[in-house]
């Protein structure tokens, strides 16, 4: 990234660029009883205790992080922006007990993103960017507090249904490019002014 670039994307990790969700889900099926049923949603407020204990035990297993698989929609993002002369960044969140998770996000993205710079951070907000990739509402929301000319790309997922924002754009796995590459470029010709 060049200094003289004001034109900053930032791309999150877990969701956007890397299949979190679906290597958990996959770890979360070994472990289940018999007739247990997991939940669609990781992420509901008020599971159990014991649904989130072993989503630590996963999340804290050699590997976990680095080998997640690489989500297509992320990559298409990242050359859109690529495309609108973007400097582009990963920023993403580092878990607060899972200090291993720090080393294997940065290994993730030497590996699929060799050169592409890596910020690890306990608040997305306090990072610059005019752009963020990202799927979780939460940062999102953290993110816009500090940027109200700001714009989100968000990956649609389960865990983030219902959440609307007029600076979000959301984006489709498997839509019509397209029609979603149209509606970027219009969307981006906002946070470039």
């Amino acid at each position: 990234m060049t200094q003289e670039n004001e034109k900053v994307a930032l791309l999150d990790l877990d969701g956007s660029l890397a299949d979190y969700d679906g290597a958990m889900h996959a770890a979360m099926q070994k472990l289940l009883s018999p007739g247990e049923v997991l939940p669609s949603n990781l992420y509901t407020e008020g599971h159990h205790p014991w649904l989130e204990n072993r989503m630590n035990l996963i999340k804290a297993q050699p590997g976990f992080w680095r080998d997640l698989p690489a989500i297509p929609l992320g990559f298409t993002v990242l050359h859109w922006l690529v495309d609108h002369e973007y400097s582009c960044n990963v920023l993403t969140k580092g878990p607060k007990h899972t200090h291993s998770a720090w080393t294997e996000k940065m290994q993730w993205s030497a590996r699929h993103l060799p050169g592409v710079p890596v910020t690890i951070t306990q608040d997305k907000g306090l990072v610059y960017g005019k752009v963020l990739y990202d799927d979780y509402p939460p940062y999102i929301k953290r993110w816009l507090l500090w940027r109200p000319r700001g714009k989100v790309i968000m990956r649609d997922t389960v865990h983030n249904q219902g959440f609307e924002h007029p600076q979000v754009l959301r984006v489709f796995d498997g839509a019509d490019v397209v029609v979603t590459r149209h509606k970027l470029d219009g969307f981006l010709l906002g946070a470039e002014k």
